[in-house]
Formats: structure tokens, sequence, C-alpha cells
């Protein structure tokens, strides 16, 4: 089955995803980036395939990618385990939390938005 996101439709092979299309246009325009250096807000594959998968948002996704468990980003980030429950739980979050979790996995913030 076959499922349209916008601009970019999911092939699924025995019920999972399993390709991702996109529009060639689109896909000149990441090439482009990257060979200039400007890939930075990309996101790693595993890690859409972990919010696909799973249902979980970004937040999760990247920590679960990354190895750390909650009380390990809490730490890195001076954020209780219980908000980074809750953040898991929310696509909304402020954009000084977006950054500290950023500089704390190690990522762009760009990486940790919608």
């Amino acid at each position: 089955m076959n499922v349209h996101t916008d601009n970019v439709q999911i092939i699924r092979q025995n019920g999972k995803p399993a390709f991702a299309v996109i529009p060639y246009p689109d896909f000149l325009n990441l090439i482009e980036k990257k060979e200039q250096g400007e890939d930075e807000s990309t996101i790693p594959h595993a890690v859409v395939g972990l919010m696909i998968e799973n249902g979980w948002n970004l937040v999760k996704a990247w920590r679960k990618h990354l190895g750390l468990s909650q009380e390990k980003l809490a730490n890195l980030t001076g954020i209780s385990q219980s908000a980074i429950s809750q953040m898991e739980k929310s696509n909304n979050l402020r954009s000084g939390t977006v950054e500290k979790l950023a500089a704390a996995m190690g990522i762009s913030p760009e990486q940790l938005v919608d």
C-alpha cells in the first residue's frame, strides 16, 4: 500500500515503511544543499523511521536514536526527567527548550522542529 503525505510518497512492504519517494526537484535541492554543506537541518533516515514505526515525536526519536535515557537527557539539559517525558508526548516546545535539547544531543535546533 502506498500513502501520499504532501509531496512525499511512502511505499510500504509487509506493512512497514520501506521507501520514501520525493519529487525530483526536491531531490535535486537536497543534493545541492548537501554539496554546499547546508544540510545541517536534515533528519537521518533512522530517526524518521523511529517516528513512523512507533508514532514518536522528534524529541523521543532522537533520544532513542542517540541511545540516551530520559534521565541522562535530563542531566545534560538541566530539565527534569518528568518534563522530558512530557515533551516526548507533545509537539509544542518553547524555542529555548528546543535549543537546550538540541545542544545536549549535539544536533541543530532545526532538527527538532516538525
